[in-house]
């Protein structure tokens, strides 16, 4: 795009770098885009996407934004391939003799936007498997983006540089990939972390949290990236991978003034709706979201997003048949995991009379059939969560099988849900309410192959209402219950390490530090092979973490050089 003259001039007469000018568009895109202008944005970068490695690389991060939303296998691949041509013209650019240690300020930039788009690249296999195999295979990438971020680090510190003209969006850059990095790795299980320990790479969560802030803090390329990568830390990583450490304050202030600037930018919105839910404030949350979906309607993948968000925020309030509505709404949109949305359908209509499941024109037992011809492969991989829902859904294969307990409530744990309700009264005791109707039930049916694994998984969830409420005592009895009946359990093995993970965490909150440390390496070291063993083991490092007040050193720690 051509610039006037007074654009291209800064006010001592100087002329301005073609690197200041591509800076401007691709800021100005990236303006465009949070105002939900998406294809405006994507017209105005794509024209420059072989020449302008900022329009190369801003181009492809909207395409893996999109990806990431839809989990479609057409986008993924589709934006990975767009980011590895985004790769190859920030090597044009790269500088090109390693005997000189300086570079030109366009090298630098090469440099940081080339590490950029091997970590996207990486961020896109993470996405695709939870289990991070596919990342360590792809070491050679990811480790040479890691070296890369390591020495621009070391260039910024050093007494010899000189800042560029652009010196804010380099620092930006490597603010970024530091502070991703080093979050990223310190999340990560504790036999994955010595995998990546043994070939060079090391994370500290408070020196990437630091890096990321700094990110933030000024009006920068990146700001926005760092902004967003902060914001899905305390709001969905730290919740679904962790034991929801996240810092919902810290998310507020890093939202509010993207919400002021943008007060219709869908991707706000959605964030402003995701703090609210995590707070327990379903309703102003629900209408968060659909002021989201309200705002714009090119990309309906954010609607989709908001449809996931009100299908749990309906679920915590029990509403079984609005919840149910999003998750048709996104079996019928949304390509993520049909088998999921179908599960899901079926355990809303599980938990309603069978003259209420008439006016939904299907029933819980068809739809649970289903589930496991639903089953998809996104790069290869099976979802974990679609492994889970397939492997409970078997029991309606038989020809008169017996119900599971209360499914939705089960799932809702999967996703860390009870962290979320626990933080209201009224919201934990209904749902404890609705667990004692399950066990009533269940002590009511004749005795089963499946008894002991319903007893111990509304033992779980009993002991998790029970510790939110303040009731200690009776928690840990819920939990030491599913521990007790440990060999008796037929399929669901995943609930013992998540009863020890659970107990840990009690443990800890009661000031018993050495018994949660106890429980928490049995869980880690004794159970293998069981459904969503990967997201547990992520839970497991981040109590562990808590537990021990551990803080391994990163990238650089702070006091580095």
């Amino acid at each position: 795009m051509k610039m006037s003259e007074d654009e291209e001039t800064l006010s001592n007469g100087c002329s301005r770098s073609e690197l200041s000018l591509a800076l401007d568009d691709c800021m100005a895109a990236l303006d465009l885009f949070l105002r939900n202008d998406f294809e405006e944005a994507q017209t105005r970068l794509k024209c420059r996407t072989k020449d302008s490695m900022y329009h190369a690389l801003t181009y492809a991060t909207i395409l893996e934004m999109q990806a990431m939303m839809t989990f479609d296998p057409q986008h993924i691949q589709t934006a990975g391939n767009t980011m590895k041509e985004a790769q190859a013209i920030c090597q044009r650019n790269r500088k090109k003799s390693s005997f000189s240690k300086n570079y030109t300020e366009e090298e630098l930039h090469a440099e940081v936007c080339y590490a950029e788009c091997l970590l996207q690249r990486a961020a896109l296999t993470f996405l695709q498997d939870e289990n991070m195999i596919s990342f360590i295979k792809g070491g050679i990438k990811v480790r040479n983006s890691y070296q890369t971020y390591k020495e621009l680090h070391t260039i910024l510190q050093s007494s010899g540089y000189s800042h560029g003209e652009n010196h804010g969006h380099f620092e930006g850059g490597v603010n970024l990939g530091v502070g991703a990095f080093n979050l990223m790795i310190s999340m990560l299980p504790t036999r994955t972390l010595k995998l990546l320990e043994f070939v060079g790479f090391s994370g500290n969560k408070e020196f990437g949290l630091q890096q990321l802030q700094e990110g933030c803090a000024d009006s920068t390329f990146r700001s926005f990236l760092c902004n967003m990568l902060l914001l899905c830390y305390h709001t969905f990583m730290s919740f679904i991978l962790g034991t929801g450490e996240g810092d919902v304050e810290d998310a507020e202030k890093l939202l509010q003034p993207y919400l002021e600037k943008y007060p219709k930018g869908s991707i706000f919105l959605f964030f402003a709706g995701r703090i609210e839910e995590i707070k327990g404030n379903l309703d102003a949350a629900i209408k968060r979201f659909e002021e989201c979906c309200e705002a714009q309607q090119q990309w309906k993948q954010f609607h989709h997003m908001c449809y996931w968000e009100l299908m749990w925020c309906f679920t915590y309030k029990r509403h079984w048949k609005m919840a149910y509505f999003y998750a048709d709404l996104l079996s019928k949109e949304n390509t993520w995991s049909k088998a999921t949305y179908a599960y899901m359908k079926a355990a809303y209509l599980s938990m309603l009379t069978p003259d209420d499941c008439l006016t939904f024109g299907e029933t819980a037992h068809t739809l649970f059939r289903q589930v496991p011809g639903l089953k998809q492969k996104i790069a290869g991989k099976s979802l974990p969560t679609e492994k889970f829902a397939i492997r409970k859904a078997r029991r309606y294969l038989a020809e008169n099988p017996i119900p599971l307990p209360a499914p939705p409530l089960e799932m809702m744990y999967i996703w860390n849900g009870y962290t979320v309700i626990g933080k209201h009264k009224d919201l934990t005791e209904g749902m404890l309410k609705t667990l004692q109707e399950e066990q009533a039930k269940l002590d009511s049916s004749p005795r089963s192959e499946f008894t002991i694994d319903d007893q111990c998984l509304l033992s779980l969830l009993k002991g998790l209402c029970l510790k939110h409420l303040g009731h200690q005592e009776e928690a840990e009895h819920y939990f030491t219950l599913v521990l007790c009946n440990e060999s008796q359990i037929k399929y669901d093995h995943y609930l013992v390490p998540n009863a020890l993970l659970e107990h840990g965490l009690l443990c800890l909150e009661q000031g018993r530090k050495s018994e949660a440390i106890r429980l928490l390496e049995t869980a880690k070291q004794n159970y293998k092979n069981y459904s969503m063993e990967s997201r547990t083991h992520f839970r497991i490092q981040a109590a562990m973490h808590k537990a021990k007040g551990v803080a391994e050193n990163g990238l650089h720690s702070p006091s580095s050089p």
